[in-house]
């Protein structure tokens, strides 16, 4: 009994680490989406200079480290998630949504800025922080549904059922995974298109969580 009460303990303070790193990653996702992106289009040539020269890479350092701490986290909570035998779809669907922002963080956000603002010589600057401008935008679009499997998968994922025991993993959760990666295509060779504005992100995460309730319900 004693061991067990350890492991429980173990793996709370890994979900309690697993909130506190994606706090820090997903609130400067939306810093740097919903208020520095605007103050940097408004602001004086000199102001600018100085924010990328030391706010940014600042705030950068942050973000990246918040998404390398989250993911290792997540990585021990599912590995404990597949031990106990309690899998369900929106666990396959939030980790599918978390690891494509990590990765997306590492290999598309952090190498372009570090081209955008000047912190490795060469590149094309425009390109880079367009880039990292849609990745950044597909990660805000991904974070709603991602929070939303969060919090379904210990209270309503029971509901459709448990994968690891055969039953479970519908149409609904392949539907949306297909989903999932064909927007993963556009963040790495696409357009922003409604997820343009930060309205239009704001609005399409929301609609794109509407969209998974559904799929995962009905199909």
């Amino acid at each position: 009994m004693e061991n067990v009460a350890s492991m429980e303990y173990i793996n709370f303070l890994f979900r309690w680490g697993h909130l506190l790193f994606g706090i820090t990653w997903i609130g400067l996702l939306y810093y740097f989406n919903f208020i520095q992106g605007g103050y940097f289009k408004q602001a004086t040539p000199e102001a600018l200079s100085d924010a990328k020269a030391k706010l940014a890479p600042s705030a950068l350092w942050w973000f990246r480290w918040g998404a390398m701490f989250t993911f290792i986290t997540g990585v021990v909570l599912l590995l404990g998630v597949q031990k106990q035998g309690v899998m369900n779809e929106y666990i396959v669907v939030g980790a599918l949504f978390g690891t494509l922002m990590f990765l997306n963080v590492w290999l598309i956000i952090w190498p372009n800025q570090k081209i955008a603002l000047g912190i490795v010589e060469g590149g094309d600057g425009p390109t880079a922080a367009a880039k990292a401008l849609l990745a950044s935008r597909t990660n805000t679009l991904f974070s709603g549904p991602m929070a939303y499997c969060m919090l379904a998968s210990p209270h309503i994922g029971y509901d459709t059922g448990n994968l690891l025991s055969g039953s479970g993993g519908g149409t609904g959760m392949y539907v949306m995974l297909a989903i999932i990666a064909a927007l993963e295509v556009n963040a790495i060779a696409g357009k922003q298109g409604p997820i343009e504005t930060v309205k239009g992100v704001i609005t399409s995460s929301i609609v794109l969580t509407a969209i998974m309730v559904v799929v995962l319900g009905a199909l």
